[in-house]
């Protein structure tokens, strides 16, 4: 079967990775397309058509800002599918735009397969009636989804979630400190995420955490799509180290971590890591924000719990002095590092046990017809 994958963010590449590995496992005639990044065209063995670099744009502000580019990336992908012909469209989250690439694929009578689900529980509920005309077979990975589409008389598929897939797959390097030149010291892991805009506002105030933890050593997990100098620029002389490819082991080796808004939230709370969640973007696109969302938190580790199971700190309230606050709380107040440690072991109960990734490809070789009911 011919297969046709879009992930616009550096967690989809990541999980459409995944995907591809299990897919040829359970398709021996498995071809592909790709929009995505390093992992996809590693699983792949090809070039994307286009790069998450040139995708991923946070905030409406933003959005707007960098319409043309977007506007652009629609046409060239839509020429693509339509030169391509694939059998069966996997979407990967990134709904602004992979929901527009929905509704042509559909027109154009090619199966709509959408892995991890756009997040319209918080905000903009009225899109499920877009997604009931277009999108074939929505396989979610967030376990009170299910019950948010029921409301709507729509059927999804419950697969887990695949950063379980990944924590499990992945091979933890016994010399990360001194393959990196870490000394022995205590670490503390800024993940300031994968987005030039979300970097340039919060790698400042991370970056500044230096000045009150001076027993500790700070080590930022670099995005793929930036090189060492790009955080150079905000780390300047300081012995704060770059690490990439290598969350997963900075994470295991960490005694904390500040961590954007995001997946990597969900990860540092799979790797059982105190955190602080942090967010920082444009005031207006914040602002619009809050009147649209409806949900009352921002991090997936409180969202798929149900409470503040880790500190949320948001515009004003992030800032190093507060981040610093939370930070010493976690590494100095044992019942307060005990109390979020405990608040995983809830997270893990409700997440379950690895295969999404295997269990999502099944179904969708199933739906395309490469395997018998």
């Amino acid at each position: 079967m011919k297969y046709y994958l879009i992930a616009g963010e550096t967690s989809g590449d990541l999980h459409g990775a995944n995907l591809i590995n299990a897919l040829k496992r359970y398709d021996p005639a498995f071809e592909c397309r790709i929009v995505g990044g390093n992992q996809m065209r590693n699983a792949a063995s090809m070039e994307p058509l286009i790069h998450t670099s040139e995708m991923a744009f946070m905030g409406f502000i933003e959005v707007i800002k960098n319409l043309s580019a977007i506007r652009k990336n629609l046409r060239k992908v839509k020429a693509d599918i339509e030169l391509y012909k694939p059998d069966t469209l996997i979407l990967i989250d990134f709904p602004g735009f992979n929901m527009k690439i929905a509704s042509f694929a559909k027109k154009k009578g090619i199966k709509v397969c959408y892995y991890i689900s756009p997040k319209i529980w918080a905000w903009n509920q009225g899109r499920v009636h877009k997604i009931k005309k277009v999108v074939d077979h929505m396989l979610c990975i967030l376990p009170f989804e299910v019950d948010f589409y029921k409301q709507y008389d729509y059927q999804v598929d419950y697969v887990g979630n695949p950063l379980l897939d990944a924590i499990a797959a992945h091979k933890p390097n016994t010399d990360f400190r001194k393959a990196n030149a870490l000394n022995e010291r205590p670490i503390i892991a800024l993940l300031p995420g994968s987005r030039k805009m979300e970097i340039e506002q919060l790698l400042p105030e991370m970056v500044d955490l230096y000045y009150l933890f001076p027993a500790h050593q700070f080590v930022v997990a670099g995005a793929p799509n930036f090189n060492e100098e790009f955080y150079k620029t905000f780390i300047g002389d300081l012995p704060i180290h770059v690490v990439f490819d290598q969350t997963y082991d900075l994470l295991q080796h960490a005694q904390a971590a500040v961590v954007t808004s995001g997946t990597a939230t969900l990860e540092t709370g799979i790797l059982k890591v105190p955190q602080v969640v942090v967010y920082k973007a444009n005031k207006i696109s914040v602002f619009i924000a809050r009147l649209v969302i409806k949900v009352e938190f921002i991090s997936l580790v409180n969202l798929i719990n149900g409470f503040l199971s880790v500190r949320e700190l948001i515009q004003k309230e992030c800032n190093t002095r507060s981040i610093g606050d939370e930070l010493n709380e976690l590494l100095n107040n044992d019942e307060h590092r005990a109390s979020v440690m405990e608040n995983y072991e809830l997270l893990a109960e409700k997440l379950g046990t690895p295969g999404a990734s295997e269990k999502a490809a099944k179904l969708i070789a199933g739906y395309s017809g490469v395997l018998e009911d």
